[in-house]
């Protein structure tokens, strides 16, 4: 697997060679904790997402990304926000630098099994109050916080 860096307003991070359009999913329980992945190639705490392919929506390329690294089936619910700062890039040791656009969704669970994938080394649901412990980039912290402060719309950067 490749191993991922994120750099955020870093003059020495690589020059991105990539764009690349991702989806990711603040999804809820009912006791209003957030499903976050302890992503395999960087150990660090994310939202599950990623990239959309050339037959998804962006909405369904949250809905598939959410199947795939987590085992559970969601509905979209609503929009956190767009997150396109060109001083984010990410890194991987294949050679691929990226600049991503992500657009972030609300989304619940409609069905399926908790299941770690081949991405991930852990999936826990997170009290709102534990995220400031959890070690994440502050890309994922600040779809976090937009999420959690419930905007009048959504975040657009």
């Amino acid at each position: 697997m490749s191993r991922r860096t994120e750099y955020y307003d870093d003059p020495a991070a690589p020059k991105p060679n990539s764009l690349v359009v991702a989806a990711s999913a603040v999804v809820t329980d009912g006791q209003g904790r957030i499903l976050l992945q302890r992503r395999r190639d960087n150990d660090l705490w994310a939202l599950p997402g990623g990239g959309m392919d050339m037959n998804d929506s962006l909405p369904g390329a949250a809905v598939r990304e959410v199947k795939e690294e987590t085992g559970l089936d969601i509905e979209i619910t609503g929009l956190v926000g767009t997150y396109t700062d060109p001083r984010h890039i990410i890194a991987y040791s294949d050679g691929e630098v990226r600049r991503q656009f992500n657009v972030c969704f609300r989304g619940r669970v409609i069905g399926g099994t908790l299941e770690i994938s081949d991405e991930s080394t852990e999936l826990r649901w997170v009290k709102v109050a534990e995220l400031d412990a959890l070690p994440m980039h502050h890309t994922q912290r600040l779809r976090l916080q937009h999420a959690c402060e419930r905007q009048g719309g959504p975040y657009l950067g």
